[in-house]
């Protein structure tokens, strides 16, 4: 069984807005990378991400941006109990679709964990971690409300 997962949530903005919000570092940093984003998602870029939840600044490799679109990254996948095996990074791709109403579709995919059962535990977390990024993202561009504040330190 292909380890991987899909989410999506509909936002009540402009494509360019949520997009903006994801890509600019101070925009993201506002609700969603608790600990602070450094750099813009732009192709070729590596960013840092950090979370309080999992403190200390971790890369992000930005394979493909195409504004207003879709966002492609790499990152080091994290396999709780799989400390022999030798390290690897998933795929997450984000699309962006304008919807005829006004508001924006945003799907985030991830993919690409080992067949294990560190494998399959960590792509659970990473699911709940955007699912949760989808939830803050709409309070934060619809309402200015930080979801995520308070909810790890």
């Amino acid at each position: 069984m292909e380890l991987k997962f899909r989410v999506s949530a509909r936002i009540a903005r402009p494509v360019h807005e949520v997009f903006e919000a994801v890509a600019d570092p101070a925009k993201l940093s506002g609700y969603f990378t608790t600990g602070g984003a450094q750099g813009r998602l732009e192709t070729g870029a590596t960013v840092m991400w950090d979370f309080h939840d999992f403190p200390g600044a971790f890369p992000v490799q930005v394979v493909e941006v195409v504004p207003d679109e879709r966002i492609v990254l790499e990152w080091q996948a994290d396999e709780p109990g799989e400390a022999n095996l030798p390290d690897y990074r998933t795929t997450v791709t984000m699309t962006f679709k304008a919807l005829d109403d006004g508001r924006t579709l945003v799907e985030i995919g991830e993919e690409g964990w080992r067949e294990t059962e560190g494998g399959l535990k960590a792509s659970y977390g990473n699911c709940m971690g955007w699912s949760q990024m989808l939830c803050a993202l709409k309070m934060w561009v619809e309402h200015g409300i930080n979801l995520r504040e308070g909810m790890y330190k």
